[in-house]
């Protein structure tokens, strides 16, 4: 998936990946997407929650070797 900026929050624990994507996504235009990687299992349901709180779109989420890839699209 093409992505426009990508976090890397391998090796943190909640809640910095949401603080850190929330972070990220600030800066970045509506519309872009952000790749983030993540190694914190409980990033699976703090990603989709972010997502629906906030209105930006969760557009896939996998997980390979214990990391977490997940693609957000800016609302």
């Amino acid at each position: 998936m093409n992505f426009d900026k990508e976090f890397d929050a391998s090796g943190m624990s909640c809640p910095l990946p949401i603080l850190k994507t929330k972070k990220a996504l600030a800066d970045m235009a509506s519309g872009q997407v952000l790749k983030l990687i993540s190694t914190d299992s409980g990033s699976v349901k703090d990603m989709q929650a972010f997502a629906e709180q906030t209105g930006n779109s969760l557009l896939s989420t996998d997980e390979a070797n214990g990391k977490y890839t997940f693609y957000m699209k800016k609302k």
